[in-house]
C-alpha cells in the first residue's frame, strides 16, 4: 500500500504536536533537579542508564556533540557524584564514564514522575483511542532507532 503525502504530512504534525507535549511533561518531571543538572546532562545520564559504560568519545558520538562538549558535560556530573570514570577494561590506557548510585537516583526519580504524569494523560484518553497507541508508538521508536526498554521494574 502506497501512502501519501499528506498522510505522512498528517502524521508528522500530529507526532510534533505531541512531542510538544512529552518535551513539557519531560522539562516538569526534571524540574526537581534542574538546579543539579541541565537537561543535556540528564540526556546524557540516560544514555548511561540505558546503554551502559561508554568511551566518552562514543558518548559524545551518541548525544551528538563534540568530545569537548562532553568532557565539560561529564566533569560536572563527576562533581555532583553521578557520574565517575573508570578504566576501561578492554584497554587502560581509555577510561570509560559510568552512572553512579546517584546519578541512577535521579534518574529513576525524574522518570517515575515522568511515567507517573504520562499515567494521568493516558488514562485520560478514551480507552477506543488508546487501543492503537502502543503499536504506534513501538513502530515510531523502531523506525528512529531507539531500543526498546527490557525492564521498567524500576519505575
Amino acid at each position: 500500500m502506497t501512502r501519501s503525502v499528506s498522510d505522512v504530512d498528517a502524521l508528522t504534525d500530529a507526532v510534533l504536536t505531541a512531542s510538544k507535549l512529552l518535551v513539557a511533561v519531560s522539562v516538569r518531571s526534571i524540574a526537581a533537579v534542574e538546579d543539579t543538572i541541565t537537561l543535556p546532562q540528564f540526556r546524557l545520564l540516560v544514555v548511561l542508564e540505558g546503554r551502559g559504560s561508554m568511551k566518552l568519545t562514543a558518548l559524545a558520538d551518541h548525544l551528538g556533540v563534540n568530545p569537548s562538549t562532553a568532557t565539560r558535560m561529564v566533569d560536572r556530573l563527576v562533581a555532583a557524584d553521578m557520574v565517575e570514570r573508570q578504566p576501561n577494561p578492554e584497554s587502560r590506557r581509555e577510561v570509560v564514564i559510568e552512572l553512579t548510585a546517584e546519578g541512577l537516583r535521579v534518574v529513576r526519580g525524574v522518570f517515575r514522575r515522568r511515567r507517573a504524569e504520562i499515567s494521568r494523560i493516558v488514562a485520560r484518553m478514551p480507552e477506543s483511542k488508546r487501543r492503537g497507541l502502543v503499536n504506534a508508538l513501538v513502530a515510531f521508536t523502531e523506525a528512529g532507532g531507539e531500543p526498546p526498554v527490557d525492564d521498567l521494574s524500576w519505575l
